[in-house]
């Protein structure tokens, strides 16, 4: 009997929610999952807002004393000096978060984030105590050549090569297939399972046994509860990183329950 990795669920709000939504949307959550009995113990939870909205975020998780964790969606590769506008990891850190995303494919288009910047990235979130989530999947491109699994598989290697065992059984990974991503498309349960299979074996094969079964590799990419079932039953599969489905408390709720009623800790 094989003891499965405990599944995550992380709720990527983007660049959604004020101080006050995310207030309004964390209460209604929490209250969602009382009143559904779900088990802590079965599923990680963590909620990723904007930067404005973590402190409140904290204060809500804190002073109700939830078991729900929160990280960031970016983060700075420099610790501090002026840098106008960028946030460092060692804030985040003070701010109670758990974990930051690295390399999402909105990052990479739209600021952009190079390969050497992300590695930057993963070595500031790990030296400062917490977990990157770090993103990685094909273009639409790439599937039509039928190199996406090479190409997922790369951009994780393109990280972890230069990471040691210590650190790289702390990262998260999160293969998010960039053409599925906002566009209510969504990878087969098998496709998803292809890939954090071959990705979990290029861990195996670059660190050891313990790297690989350690790290926890989630699904992203139109993510709802009406296909969270057959994803998660996959063995690889240990969870989503959700965006447009995040947005929705009572959908998020669900996806949560569904997940921790098919994630058994034993498989």
């Amino acid at each position: 009997m094989v003891l499965r990795r405990k599944p995550l669920v992380a709720g990527n709000w983007k660049m959604n929610f004020n101080h006050r939504e995310a207030t309004y949307f964390i209460h209604k959550f929490a209250w969602l999952l009382r009143d559904s009995h779900t088990d802590y113990h079965l599923c990680d939870i963590a909620l990723m807002p904007s930067f404005t909205s973590i402190r409140s975020v904290q204060v809500f998780v804190e002073s109700n004393k939830l078991p729900l964790l929160y990280g960031a969606q970016a983060v700075s590769v420099t610790a501090q000096g002026a840098f106008t506008g960028d946030v460092s990891a060692d804030m985040l850190a003070a701010l109670g978060c758990s974990m930051v995303i690295v390399g999402h494919s909105e990052r990479r288009k739209y600021h952009p984030e190079d390969d050497a910047n992300i590695v930057d990235q993963v070595r500031a979130v790990l030296a400062a105590g917490m977990q990157p989530i770090l993103c990685v999947g094909e273009s639409f491109e790439e599937r039509k050549q039928g190199i996406e699994l090479d190409f997922a598989v790369g951009q994780v290697h393109d990280v972890t090569r230069d990471l040691d065992s210590q650190q790289a059984e702390r990262l998260i990974i999160a293969y998010e297939p960039v053409w599925a991503i906002g566009t209510g498309m969504v990878a087969t349960a098998q496709s998803a399972q292809d890939a954090a299979f071959a990705i979990r074996e290029d861990l195996r094969n670059t660190f050891s046994d313990t790297v690989a079964d350690k790290v926890r590799i989630l699904y992203g990419g139109s993510v709802t509860s009406e296909n969270a079932s057959s994803l998660i039953q996959e063995n690889d599969v240990d969870g989503f990183l959700i965006g447009g489905a995040a947005l929705d408390a009572n959908e998020l709720a669900h996806i949560v329950n569904i997940v921790a009623s098919n994630g058994s800790l034993n498989v």
